[in-house]
């Protein structure tokens, strides 16, 4: 894999920066990438402007977005209007997500987000925008990119080197095991594991993640038992394999 973008003839016609990185990391990506799912060697370009997606497969029709930061990620991501953003998320041909940084012309991470982490409370919503905007009214959205699981994010290049496929491969096959089509169940084992993320240690109490009960309380405030979902969900994660019982209310890492 090549991991710095190539020159492209013409890319000067595109006035806007956010343009010409467009065209320049959607042709590596083009190029570069294989398909996480099977394997398939490339991934086919959609049209300009598709609604639903950058790429796909054409070997297992997995749907991919591309999304390109020039500098660390951060805490967010920039997403489009919010209100269809919102309504793909919670759809069945929602995009599993890649998300690309780059220095100048050189690829530095390439992270791989499968598309059942994503939760509407994934998404936030951003303030319209004024009546004397170009496009007044619209209301964008912002993907919470921190809120994301760590078990969500697949390496696929880290720190300007590319990660062996297979392993890329097994990783996303691994995460796949958590698919949920339930959207509120889905909500609750995000979260679960996103508080797991928050104790740094691999064995830990299940009064460690009661410590969590308020956060999570506000977060499905129609959910009166919430100690209970906590129990539910990690049993979920102990029978995916996911997390080992230890007895005494005890739990690792795996």
């Amino acid at each position: 894999m090549n991991l710095i973008f190539p020159e492209l003839a013409g890319l000067s016609n595109y006035k806007s920066p956010s343009q010409r990185i467009r065209v320049l990391s959607e042709y590596w990506f083009k190029n570069e990438m294989y398909c996480p799912a099977c394997g398939c060697d490339r991934l086919i370009k959609l049209p300009n402007n598709s609604k639903l997606a950058d790429f796909f497969c054409k070997k297992c029709g997995e749907i991919y977005e591309l999304k390109s930061k020039g500098s660390p990620i951060g805490k967010s991501l920039l997403d489009g209007a919010y209100y269809a953003a919102l309504e793909r998320i919670t759809s069945s041909t929602n995009p599993n997500l890649f998300v690309l940084q780059y220095q100048q012309n050189i690829i530095i991470d390439l992270t791989l987000v499968p598309k059942h982490f994503f939760t509407p409370n994934i998404l936030k919503i951003r303030r319209a925008l004024s009546p004397v905007a170009r496009r007044a009214g619209y209301t964008g959205s912002l993907i919470m990119y921190s809120d994301i699981p760590e078990y969500g994010k697949i390496a696929v290049v880290k720190a300007h080197t590319e990660l062996n496929r297979e392993n890329v491969m097994n990783n996303y096959a691994e995460a796949i095991r958590l698919r949920i089509a339930d959207m509120n169940l889905r909500g609750w084992l995000m979260d679960i594991m996103k508080c797991i993320d928050k104790i740094t240690h691999n064995v830990f109490s299940l009064d460690e993640l009661y410590a969590f009960t308020d956060e999570l309380r506000r977060r499905h405030p129609d959910n009166h038992n919430v100690t209970a979902k906590i129990r539910q969900q990690l049993q979920f994660l102990r029978d995916k394999g996911f997390l080992e019982f230890l007895g005494g209310g005890r739990y690792k890492k795996i």
